[in-house]
């Protein structure tokens, strides 16, 4: 970066200022992550916008990890966002607005510089990819009370749910960890996310109607959009993406399911693609392929201290319910007789990122119906059996 843009930022970026953070304590920003020093008070230089905020406190011997807890901000020009270590919580608290004031001054008279790390720029563009639907009113309506995402707020949401390896491995850690027990259960708040319905039902129709309506969720999606989303598209998008990064940055549970139930509603769809929502698929295709290309090279390259998430074997298999709907999805785009030429594109672009990446296949298994679903498949199409 040259010398004018460099100090471009440093008058008008935000600073993340972050007092007593006991060294080797991992923290993140986006898609930016490291181990504290000794000196560390924190990072300058952070593009104006939304950012995500993660970290981990570690024992004394750097060795040993707490779960991550992360929060969104959303950054004005040149604003100064002050936290201070809890030594006795472990995890970042706000200041008061007298020592916010005093702090600010400080950082803006350049006493914190030296101690400041910059935001690696190189990684902007990657994380803007990540983020572009996430505004501040998506943040505040999902937000947990408080804004802090973790996984130790989640341990009651998952009772009687069907669990995949990687969540039966996060819930596993969450009983065993002996942070767990230092959130009171008062506290334990999850989330806003919008409920998704897996199987639709309604009141007085026929078994025919509703197993058409379940094999379709495109009627499901406009009831959404409407309803809870305000007819925003983009809303939507953001619930999609903020999920994403909460798990992959925050290694929640809840964003884990939340995110699965968007993506198989979107998936869903046969008639919504290609008829009366091509412009949101298109924008839903580029979203789950972005955010696939930097989960899998992650996956191939992220840290191995535990603080990094998580697209474990249960997703990259064959047999994954990820493959499942891309399967269906990648078959109506090709057997459609007229798609959106962008929807065509980045369908096509999908398909080729994972085939490549996972060496997936997508040929039919069925040469009569293209159709195939094994024995208690969650994602099989719902059929309604009609009473005799």
């Amino acid at each position: 970066m040259d010398p004018e843009a460099a100090l471009e930022l440093v008058k008008h970026g935000a600073t993340l200022l972050l007092l007593d953070v006991p060294q080797y304590t991992l923290f993140g920003i986006d898609t930016q992550m490291f181990s504290v020093g000794p000196s560390f008070k924190g990072i300058k230089m952070i593009p104006p916008g939304v950012h995500f905020v993660f970290y981990s406190s570690s024992s004394r011997d750097g060795k040993e990890f707490s779960p991550i807890i992360g929060f969104f901000i959303d950054a004005g020009p040149s604003e100064v966002i002050v936290r201070k270590w809890d030594q006795q919580e472990e995890r970042l608290v706000i200041v008061s607005e007298e020592e916010e004031a005093r702090y600010t001054q400080a950082v803006c008279s350049l006493e914190f510089d030296k101690q400041l790390g910059p935001y690696t720029l190189s990684q902007y563009g990657e994380w803007k990819r990540l983020s572009s639907y996430i505004t501040k009113s998506i943040i505040e309506r999902i937000e947990p009370i408080g804004g802090e995402i973790t996984v130790t707020a989640e341990s009651g949401m998952m009772k009687n749910t069907p669990k995949s390896t990687m969540e039966r491995a996060l819930d596993e850690q969450l009983k065993t960890s002996k942070f767990a027990a230092s959130i009171d259960s008062s506290q334990k708040k999850g989330c806003y996310y919008t409920s998704i319905p897996r199987v639709v039902k309604r009141r007085g129709m026929q078994g025919e109607e509703l197993t058409s309506l379940n094999l379709d969720k495109t009627e499901l999606l406009e009831s959404l959009i409407t309803k809870n989303y305000g007819g925003s598209e983009d809303t939507l998008l953001g619930e999609l993406q903020f999920a994403f990064i909460a798990l992959l940055m925050g290694q929640s549970l809840e964003a884990f399911l939340q995110w699965k139930s968007l993506v198989s509603l979107l998936f869903g769809c046969s008639e919504a693609p290609l008829h009366t929502r091509s412009q949101l698929f298109t924008m839903f295709i580029r979203v789950i392929y972005y955010q696939l290309k930097y989960g899998l090279q992650k996956d191939r390259n992220g840290t191995e201290t535990g603080a990094s998430a998580l697209l474990d074997d249960s997703w990259l298999s064959a047999d994954s319910f990820l493959h499942h709907l891309c399967k269906d999805f990648f078959a109506l785009i090709q057997d459609a007789s007229v798609v959106d030429g962008d929807l065509l594109t980045w369908t096509r672009k999908l398909r080729e990122l994972l085939e490549n990446s996972l060496g997936w296949e997508f040929q039919q298994s069925s040469a009569v119906d293209g159709m195939y679903f094994e024995e208690n498949d969650e994602y099989a199409p719902v059929v309604e059996m009609l009473d005799e």
